[in-house]
């Protein structure tokens, strides 16, 4: 629970400093039904939540992903990245903007993988276990209402975890 909180706290911070800025300079992450068009140049991108493991960047397209919203946020992962066997409590969709992700659906990182090119998506329902990672440098944009959370199978695999320790 507490790496939860932890979690949450650093998405609204991500949400205010890794945000997409709109062509008026204003931050387009507002509240209410207003269109919001971003071009690739204006991007913000700023560290994921330590409950990823590090060397990935994460940009908030729309929403709020510590809320109960709906809500875009892009992962710009390095080549060789991987994030151990996980779930998630709400269902997400994924599409690969580039790179290579490959999915292992499963409890290890052994599990069959499929791989994903760019302009791929995956609809992955809620509580379904699977483990991740990029061949080379990738970007996944992530699609869902919120809160976004990650429960590690293995709690030792939580980065968020290692750094208390």
């Amino acid at each position: 629970m507490k790496s939860m909180k932890l979690f949450a706290a650093l998405l609204l911070l991500g949400s205010a400093t890794a945000v997409a800025k709109g062509t008026t300079g204003q931050a387009t992450a507002q509240k209410g039904a207003e269109a919001i068009s971003v071009n690739l140049a204006e991007i913000q991108w700023g560290a994921a939540p330590p409950t990823l493991p590090k060397g990935a960047q994460m940009a908030v397209m729309h929403g709020d992903p510590s809320k109960k919203e709906t809500f875009s946020f892009r992962l710009k992962l390095p080549a060789g990245y991987k994030i151990a066997p996980h779930w998630h409590t709400n269902a997400e969709q994924l599409t690969i903007l580039s790179g290579n992700f490959v999915l292992h659906m499963g409890d290890t990182m052994d599990a069959p993988g499929h791989t994903l090119t760019a302009g791929g998506f995956h609809y992955l329902p809620a509580r379904m276990h699977h483990a991740a990672e990029a061949s080379e440098e990738t970007i996944v944009q992530v699609d869902g209402i919120g809160p976004f959370d990650i429960h590690y199978l293995n709690p030792a695999d939580n980065p968020a975890k290692q750094a208390e320790e």
